[in-house]
């Protein structure tokens, strides 16, 4: 095969993973998206004295480029330094992590090849949601979410039971490829098949087993533009519109009523909440239904005591040698005077959060303006759920970017949570392809826990989740609009929740393994067989 044949090949790939692609591409192209690049990966490796082993690098860099590129573009609306970066340093990854299974594949052997691959790239997707460098967009298990019906069994895997099941079925396909016969058919058959007979089988059960829904939710799409309006309006105002809005679908039935993420944009400090303007009017909102809580996001700040420990994220004041922290805040508000809080703490890289920040801590002044926001954001440890007086409800405040992480969210579930709300601002990046993906993925939480979600988007699509993913009421884009419906109420954990990403980190240990086993290799310890 000639050089410029395996660059084309490449290109194929590119454009067979970016149209796969949700929320407008076609799936069942990412079952053959990878078989390009293993068919340059394997003559490169049966040709080791002609091509090099960075032909591998190369190859795949063109075919990683072409699939962010085309899938996540979008990033430039809210920063083109911001789109260049993440669009660059993936594609750099994967390119990485593809060369990193041809390095280990020559000195374990082709035997191990198929292995190596699957287990190495599902290591790198399972680390690239850790809490610093991050962004898991891409994760193969995530294409699905256009397609709720051909994965109910995430309950039971999470969103790397779809990258696995992609990843096999593309192995076995070039298998097939290099020599055919009866049983990799009969293999190729079941592993695409029992997956989707097994999914459509959990929906028919399903049926049988429904619950009434008998709680009714209000929840509110403001549509303050995050560019202009959102920082220009006075926060009286804008408060107002909301409540004005709420107040259309509210009435004594009404359980909860939620709204996006930093919907309340006073300067609050948490010390003196009692005391803020925009809390004294949502009480005074709530006083007209008793038995009404409300979700709302916030900016807010605390200010640390003379010799109180400091955060990692602690800031100086400009004008005073004391310190305070900037958080990213859902407030729960009810008529007892209570008020429940929890502080955002998956951040945006480089948005919200200065990766590595203890090591580039001096660079934190340089980190991406977006929202009002720069510098690194206070984070908690522990996943806060909101609950009623009566502990009926349950609510796991899941907020923007939080909800793209499968395990995060399960978290909120295992103490507790009954309900997922999603409040988010999903404005920075205009009508594109963007907002949609970021709603597709709440699908994916509801499946994975089989807990409703109700999903509150500023500028976005806000929407009822069923515990199957299925999306209803959903709002149109870029206007306000108020929606009311029913949910269910569900306090059992699935196979999912209880074990999280355990595939992820199957994955991780093996390709860890398999790494110790071609070092020993490399350096004599040990022959290959």
């Amino acid at each position: 095969m000639k050089k410029y044949q395996l660059y084309l090949l490449s290109i194929l790939s590119g454009l067979l993973l970016a149209f796969a692609w949700f929320p407008h591409g076609f799936v069942p192209l990412l079952f053959i998206a990878f078989v390009p690049l293993l068919l340059i990966e394997h003559t490169v490796f049966q040709n080791q004295e002609k091509y090099k082993s960075r032909t591998v690098y190369f190859t795949s860099f063109i075919a990683f480029f072409i699939w962010n590129l085309l899938t996540t573009w979008w990033l430039k609306n809210a920063s083109f330094g911001g789109a260049v970066i993440a669009i660059g340093l993936n594609t750099v990854f994967m390119s990485f992590v593809f060369l990193f299974f041809h390095k280990v594949k020559k000195r374990i052997g082709e035997k191990w090849g198929y292995v190596i691959f699957v287990s190495i790239w599902i290591a790198f997707e399972f680390l690239y949601h850790g809490d610093q460098i991050s962004w898991p967009w891409l994760t193969l298990g995530n294409a699905f979410a256009d397609s709720v019906d051909v994965i109910q069994w995430y309950e039971y895997t999470g969103i790397f039971g779809g990258s696995l099941w992609v990843l096999v079925v593309n192995c076995l396909l070039f298998s097939c490829y290099l020599s055919i016969n009866k049983k990799k058919i009969i293999s190729l058959i079941a592993v695409i098949g029992l997956p989707i007979i097994s999914s459509f089988y959990l929906i028919i059960s399903s049926n049988e087993t429904c619950k009434p829904l008998t709680y009714k939710i209000v929840i509110v799409q403001p549509n303050i533009d995050p560019y202009n309006e959102k920082f220009s309006g006075t926060y009286e105002e804008q408060l107002q519109k909301m409540l004005k809005l709420a107040a259309q679908k509210t009435d004594s039935t009404t359980e909860y009523v939620v709204l996006p993420e930093t919907a309340l944009i006073e300067d609050i400090w948490e010390d003196e909440l009692e005391q803020t303007s925009s809390v004294v009017t949502i009480k005074k909102f709530l006083t007209n239904f008793p038995n009404l809580k409300m979700i709302i996001g916030a900016s807010t700040a605390k200010a640390y005591k003379p010799g109180e420990k400091l955060s990692e994220t602690a800031r100086k004041f400009y004008n005073s040698d004391g310190y305070y922290d900037a958080y990213n805040t859902a407030f729960q508000f009810d008529n007892t005077g209570k008020i429940q809080q929890y502080h955002k703490s998956k951040l945006v890289p480089g948005v919200e959060q200065m990766p590595l920040q203890f090591i580039f801590k001096y660079l934190e002044q340089f980190a991406m303006k977006m929202g009002g926001t720069s510098g690194s954001l206070g984070v908690q440890s522990t996943r806060t759920v909101f609950s009623s007086a009566d502990n009926k409800f349950k609510f796991a405040p899941v907020i923007c970017y939080e909800s793209v992480y499968g395990e995060y969210v399960s978290n909120y579930i295992k103490n507790g949570a009954n309900v997922i709300a999603v409040i988010t601002n999903d404005g920075w990046w205009g009508n594109t392809p963007g907002h949609i993906q970021h709603l597709k993925l709440s699908s994916l939480r509801a499946i994975e826990n089989r807990r409703c979600v109700v999903r509150s988007a500023n500028t976005g699509i806000s929407c009822f989740i069923n515990p199957y993913g299925e999306i209803f009421q959903a709002t149109n884009y870029w206007e306000p609009a108020v929606i009311s419906g029913n949910i269910e109420l569900n306090n059992n954990l699935t196979f999912y929740t209880r074990f999280g990403d355990y595939i992820g980190r199957i994955a991780m240990y093996s390709a860890f393994l398999l790494i110790i086993y071609s070092g020993l290799i490399r350096f004599r310890i040990i022959k290959r067989k």
